[in-house]
Order: C-alpha cells, then sequence, then structure tokens
C-alpha cells in the first residue's frame, strides 16, 4: 500500500473513532452520513440549508448554520482588550 493511501485509512479510522455515537448524533442534530443518495437526498434538500443536520466534510453547509446560529442566537459579548 503506498503512504498516502496508508495516511488516508489512518484519518479514515481515526475519524470514525472520534465521531459520536448514532444516539449522541441525534441530540445535537448531526446527520453521520457523508454522502446522502436516493429519497434521503431529495428529503435533505427540500430542507433549508439552516435547517439541515450537521454533516461531516460538508464544510460551506455547516459554516452557514453556524453563522446563521450565531446571529439568531443571543450572543455572548467578552469585554475588547484594549
Amino acid at each position: 500500500m503506498r503512504p498516502d493511501a496508508r495516511a488516508v485509512v489512518l484519518a479514515v479510522s481515526l475519524a470514525a473513532t472520534v465521531m459520536p455515537s448514532v444516539a449522541e448524533a441525534s441530540e445535537r442534530r448531526f446527520d453521520p452520513r457523508v454522502i446522502v443518495v436516493g429519497e434521503a437526498r431529495e428529503q435533505l434538500k427540500a430542507v433549508p440549508i439552516t435547517q439541515r443536520p450537521y454533516r461531516p466534510l460538508h464544510v460551506y453547509g455547516n459554516s452557514v448554520r453556524r453563522r446563521h446560529q450565531r446571529a439568531v442566537s443571543p450572543a455572548v459579548r467578552r469585554p475588547s482588550r484594549r
């Protein structure tokens, strides 16, 4: 096996051990599926991006949801440094 392939396999196996369980994930609106196909994909596309569950490797969608959530929720202001 090539070193690059080993690194990918290692990264995926480490990510799998760090991922929350399905029970934990459902509480935080986290979808462990990276690629969604078929009818589930159509259902997911029907939901606005700000209300979709967080998914691994979906940087754009997760970023949009975090920014939206921060804008909607009351901001915790930290004192500015001088």
